[in-house]
Parts: C-alpha cells; structure tokens; sequence
C-alpha cells in the first residue's frame, strides 16, 4: 500500500465547494494511506488578535478544503471507508483561532432567523496548541482532542458549499471523527471524491458560537473501498460504539435520521429485528450534537458495541 503526501503545494488550490466539477488533485487506490495538509477554517487570514474578523473574511470563502481525491475501484453504490490515523498540530504559534462572528453562531441572530439585536462583539483569541493541550489562559487548559470538521464524498450532481452538512457528509463537527475512528461516506459518483479540512483542536458539543479552536494540521488517512454497501446517510465506527450520522433542519430531524438509520444498521449487519432494535435504542442510544449553527444541523446516534452481537 502507498503513502501519498498531500501538501500544501500538491493541492495548490484549496476549495469552497465539494462536487463533482473538479479535477482530482490526486489519485490512489484502496488501502492506500494520505498524509494532508490541512488549513484552518480561515485559511490562515485571522493573524493576530488586534484582526477584526469582517475585515479578512469574505462569505462563503471560508472552511477550505483539500482534494478530491479519486479513489480507484469506487462506484456508485460502494461506501467509502476513510480511517483517521493521525491529527497534528502544524505551523508556528500560537496556531489555534477561535472568535465571535457577527451574525454568526448558536446564540446570535442570523441570515436566516433575523432579530432586531446588534451584532455580536468581534472578538479573537490566538492560542498556544501542542499535542497535549490548548493554553486558553495561565489557569486554563483544554486537552487536545483533535477532529475533522469536514469531510465528504461528492454528491452525483450538486456542488454543495463546504460550509453545509448533508447525505454527503460535509461540514459535521462532529467530535467523534477522530483519531481512531473510520468514518464511512457514500459513493455517488466513479472515484469517489473525496474533500477535508476543517481540522478542531478541540470543540463542545454544538460548536457554541460557530468556532472552534481552529488549527492547520497535518493529518494522515487510510481509504479503502467497501464494494456495493449503499449508504444514505454517513456512519461512524470507533473500538467502542458505531453511529450513525443524520445532518438536516430542524434539529430534532437530523435526530431522528440519526436513530432511523441506525435501527436499519442494527437489522441489516447485526440481525436485530426491527422493533426489537427500536425499543433498545430508546434505552440505550447515545445521540451527540456536531454542531448547531450551519445551515443544517448535525446529530450522531450511537450505541456501544458491548450491546451487539460478537
């Protein structure tokens, strides 16, 4: 199996949009393993504290993503398995970002439900990240827990901007793709397309005000192909539990994607009936919030592999 490196100079041009009307910027096969170079959501444009974000950052040029990436032997009807091996922190620091936006976030008004209040405060933070944590101040730190924000396949027609969570994965925020985890995305077209970036240091559930502690990476993946599993939806498997992940407005019906797909999980692969699985869940099931502030929300449903059969 190869190792391909996909820096900064190999990709070039980074993207704000996944689809199927760009190029590949690399080709691989399955097994094959990537090493990326990942900026932050802002591309690397908030420098330093005193930098108001309005100034540098023009919508929906933000959140770039590297690739695709064509993954041989893909087909419409596949599931493409990407495992996450490893997430480190690059570039000099302080390398992480996070701040208020305005009109942006969990706790403001926004384009789309407008209020008569004033815009949220422009506030940076720059902040020290290592390996082992996140300095927030001389009393706080958070330990590094490093996720792709941002990881799809390329939906059959649509070009979807990078900033939206759907059916093809996207724009999730969901802390459990993480170093460990294979998250599994549906195939929709021939070799896949596969798009990243987005890279957390850390993050709560729900991405509060819309920011995370952003951070360029250099993160490394392993594909492989998954021949005629037909997903409608991503799904997650980690040593411990497997999910099932439901992105959509309202929040309440990204959940019950969520829950929906995963009973139909647990009966295709695990032999659990219908009904039986549905009454487990209800006990059981463990749902977390990826984020609560793009355009659609997202939620995983999991459950522990304790409870499935061997």
């Amino acid at each position: 199996m190869a190792t391909h490196y996909l820096t900064e100079e190999v990709q070039n041009k980074y993207h704000y949009t996944v689809g199927p009307y760009v190029s590949p910027v690399l080709r691989v096969r399955p097994g094959d393993t990537i090493v990326v170079e990942t900026r932050d959501a802002f591309e690397g444009r908030i420098t330093h504290e005193g930098i108001k974000p309005s100034q540098v950052l023009e919508y929906p040029y933000v959140n770039p993503q590297n690739g695709p990436v064509y993954v041989e032997g893909a087909e419409p009807g596949d599931c493409l398995a990407v495992r996450i091996d490893s997430i480190k922190p690059r570039g000099p620091q302080p390398r992480g970002t996070t701040c208020l936006v305005p009109y942006f976030g969990g706790l403001t008004a926004t384009d789309l439900t407008a209020m008569l209040h004033d815009p949220l405060p422009e506030i940076v933070r720059k902040l020290e990240v290592t390996e082992e944590h996140v300095t927030w101040n001389t009393r706080l730190k958070f330990p590094y827990k490093p996720f792709i924000g941002t990881i799809s396949t390329s939906p059959r027609i649509d070009s979807i901007g990078a900033l939206t969570p759907g059916n093809h994965g996207g724009n999730m925020d969901l802390p459990d793709i993480c170093p460990g985890a294979t998250i599994y995305l549906p195939v929709r077209i021939e070799g896949a397309l596969l798009y990243l970036g987005d890279c957390h240091a850390t993050q709560g559930d729900g991405e509060l005000c819309g920011v995370a502690i952003e951070h360029p990476t250099r993160t490394t993946i392993t594909v492989d192909v998954r021949k005629q599993w037909t997903l409608s939806w991503p799904r997650l498997e980690s040593d411990t539990f497997i999910m099932s992940i439901g992105s959509a407005r309202p929040m309440e019906d990204a959940a019950r994607i969520a829950y929906a797909d995963l009973v139909k999980w647990l009966v295709a692969d695990y032999g659990f009936d219908k009904w039986d699985a549905y009454l487990v869940l209800t006990q059981i099931g463990r749902a977390r919030l990826g984020n609560m502030v793009d355009p659609n929300y997202t939620i995983g449903a999991g459950i522990a592999k304790t409870y499935l059969p061997e």
